[in-house]
């Protein structure tokens, strides 16, 4: 089973690993694309008036235009410990035991505008580029990543759940990926979309799949494990699951 996350537009600070080494990230098929993005946001950077244009920042925010004229030379650390947010405060990868967190490993990946794809373990640096960033004389970031990611993601001989963020499943749709929507129910039975908190969901879900013993391998077969999690887990259609939570435990 594959687990695909969004990114975070912030990211914890520092980290204690050697700096970026594109060839040793997941996918080196992707490295590239890789290669020509980190070039770009790296020269970017040198201009800041035209790195907060390009990357919708105030110059309040001048500390992340800074982070990425250094990226190929900052510290890093763990993907899923560099992204941070509502979704990977409920998924707290610190929390996990030896043996979970190696689980989680093999099946947490997170979308990346920058990276494409990195897998739960490598190495990367804190840096700023969103899914929606328009970089000077590139082409849009879903130009350049879906001809080669989505050829990646397609290759995957196993479960792929996509839990990515609009804008991040656009760089390249997964076909048969199952998505999870999020509703909250009422007590007289009224339903909604869950909006902000729909990332807390999601971060316990992920976390539920990266560190169960189970190897669902369908849809049908996913969502029996997640009922017998405790989970209201409905499934109406094709690949989509929706995930229900008590409109009381949606601020929780």
């Amino acid at each position: 089973m594959l687990v695909l996350l969004p990114p975070s537009e912030t990211k914890h600070p520092g980290g204690d690993g050697a700096p970026l080494d594109l060839a040793t990230l997941t996918a080196p098929e992707l490295t590239p694309v890789r290669e020509q993005l980190v070039g770009a946001v790296v020269d970017l950077a040198a201009d800041v008036p035209a790195a907060r244009a390009a990357l919708g920042l105030s110059p309040a925010q001048d500390g992340e235009v800074a982070r990425n004229a250094v990226l190929r030379t900052s510290p890093t650390m763990p993907a899923i410990e560099r992204y941070t947010g509502v979704l990977y405060d409920a998924l707290d990868v610190r929390s996990l035991t030896r043996a979970q967190r190696a689980r989680a490993a093999g099946r947490l990946a997170v979308g990346s505008a920058l990276f494409g794809l990195v897998g739960a373990e490598d190495a990367v640096p804190a840096y700023r580029l969103s899914a929606g960033s328009a970089l000077p004389g590139l082409p849009t970031l879903r130009a350049l990543w879906k001809p080669v990611l989505s050829d990646v993601l397609a290759g995957a001989d196993e479960l792929v759940v996509d839990l990515r963020s609009g804008a991040y499943a656009d760089l390249a749709p997964v076909p048969g990926a199952v998505t999870v929507q999020v509703l909250s129910e009422r007590p007289d039975g009224t339903r909604a979309v869950v909006s902000h908190f729909n990332k807390t969901h999601k971060g316990r879900l992920a976390r539920l799949l990266a560190t169960t013993t189970g190897e669902p391998d369908s849809v049908v077969r996913l969502r029996a494990l997640l009922r017998r999690a405790g989970l209201h887990v409905e499934h109406h259609r094709g690949t989509e699951l929706t995930l229900v939570v008590p409109a009381a435990a949606v601020t929780r």
